[in-house]
C-alpha cells in the first residue's frame, strides 16, 4: 500500500472541490483503516461544493468531504477486536463522545458533542478513511455495494419513516429528494395504506412513483386535498414526514394532518421559518425532530429490509469514476438526479 492517496477536498472557501494527493491516514488506538470502494454524493456534500451560507458558517478548510461509502477493512488499530482485515463495511457518520447523558443512556444520535465525518473531520471521498471501530458497520457481502454506498442516507430515511407506526396509515411526505423517495418505499413496505409525495420537481416525483409512492403531486400545479377522495382520506393524514426544509411545505403539512396526527421532521428549515403553533396545539399533533440514525438500531432495520427484498436500485441514476466528481456534482445541481455513485475501485 502506498503512503499517499487521492482525495476529493475542499481546499478553500468558494465553489468547487479539488482532487489532491495526501498521506494515507494511520489508524490509532481503537481505530480502523477502511479502503473505499464506492461513495455516494449527499445533499450535504452538494452544499459544501456550492459553498452556500451553511457551508461558509460550518466548514473549515482544508477538508476531505463525503460520508456515504462502502469499503473493506485494510488495517486494524491497536486494541480493535471483533473485526477482520478484508471485511466489507460501511460506517456510522456521527462520531460521538460516549460520555454524555444521551450516549450513556443509549441515545447517541442526540450526543451534543457529535462530530460529522466529512463535515467536522476528514471524510470518505478518498481512497482510505480512518474511523473509530465503534462506528464501523459490518455489511452483508451479498448486498449490492452501490446500494450500500448510500446506506447513510438510507438510514436517515429509515429513521424518519419508522419513527411512527405507519401500518394501515395515510402518509404525507413533503420533499422528493433521495431521502424522501426512499422513505416512500419504506412506508409502503411497512404497511402504509397510502403514501402521497409532494414536490415541485417532476423528475424527482417520477422517481418517487417508481419507488412505490401511491400518489405524487406537483404542488406548483395541483392541490393535495384534491386527492383525498381517491385514497379514502377523510380527516387528513395520519403521519407526516417533512423532508424538504421548505416552510410552506411544513405549514401545508400541519394543515393537512388529522387531529392527533404525528409528524417527523428531517428537512432543515431556515432560522426565520414560521409555522402556526396554535394549529399544532389545537390539533394535538405530535412533532418529532429527526437527526441522523438511531445508533445503531436503525442500521439493523435498514439492512434487514434490503435483505428481505426492498429494492433501492431504481434511485441510482448516475455513476462516475471518482476523478469525474465534477460531473456528479453537476448532475446533482440540475435537480434531475437520484443518488450519484463515485467508483474508487479502478
Amino acid at each position: 500500500m502506498s503512503d499517499m492517496m487521492k482525495a476529493i477536498m475542499k481546499m478553500k472557501p468558494g465553489k468547487g472541490l479539488e482532487l489532491r494527493e495526501v498521506p494515507v491516514p494511520k489508524p490509532g488506538l481503537g481505530e480502523v483503516l477502511i479502503k473505499i470502494r464506492k461513495t455516494a454524493i449527499c445533499g450535504t456534500d452538494l452544499h459544501i461544493y456550492n459553498w452556500d451560507p451553511w457551508s461558509e458558517k460550518n466548514i473549515r478548510t482544508p477538508l476531505i468531504i463525503g460520508h456515504e461509502y462502502v469499503g473493506e477493512i485494510a488495517e486494524l488499530g491497536a486494541g480493535v477486536t471483533g473485526l477482520t482485515v478484508g471485511e466489507r463495511v460501511s460506517g456510522e457518520g456521527h462520531i460521538v463522545c460516549h460520555q454524555c447523558r444521551n450516549c450513556r443512556a443509549g441515545n447517541s444520535q442526540w450526543c451534543k458533542h457529535t462530530k460529522g465525518v466529512g463535515v467536522n473531520r476528514d471524510g470518505a471521498f478518498a481512497e482510505y478513511i480512518v474511523i473509530p471501530a465503534s462506528n464501523v458497520i459490518p455489511i452483508n457481502p451479498e448486498i449490492d455495494e452501490d446500494v450500500v454506498a448510500f446506506f447513510d442516507a438510507y438510514g436517515n430515511a429509515t429513521h424518519t419513516a419508522l419513527m411512527f407506526d405507519v401500518v394501515g396509515e395515510d402518509v404525507l411526505i413533503t420533499g422528493a429528494g433521495a431521502i424522501g423517495v426512499m422513505a416512500a418505499a419504506i412506508c409502503r413496505r411497512n404497511g402504509a395504506r397510502s403514501v402521497v409525495v409532494t414536490d415541485v420537481n417532476d423528475y424527482r416525483l417520477a422517481l418517487a412513483k417508481r419507488m412505490g409512492a401511491t400518489e405524487v403531486i406537483n404542488v406548483a400545479r395541483d392541490r393535495i386535498e384534491d386527492t383525498f377522495a381517491a385514497h379514502k382520506i377523510v380527516e387528513g393524514f395520519d403521519v407526516g414526514l417533512e423532508m424538504s426544509g421548505n416552510p410552506s411545505a411544513l405549514s401545508s403539512m400541519i394543515t393537512l394532518m388529522r387531529n392527533g396526527g404525528k409528524m417527523a421532521l428531517l428537512g432543515i428549515l431556515s432560522k426565520d421559518a414560521q409555522v402556526d403553533f396554535n394549529e399544532i396545539i389545537f390539533k394535538g399533533l405530535t412533532v418529532q425532530g429527526i437527526y441522523g440514525r438511531r445508533m445503531y438500531e436503525t442500521w439493523y432495520k435498514m439492512m434487514a429490509m434490503v435483505e428481505g427484498g426492498l429494492d433501492l436500485t431504481p434511485i441510482i441514476t448516475h455513476r462516475f469514476h471518482y476523478s469525474d466528481f465534477d460531473k456528479g456534482f453537476e448532475a446533482m445541481n440540475t435537480g434531475r438526479s437520484g443518488k450519484v455513485i463515485l467508483d474508487w475501485t479502478y
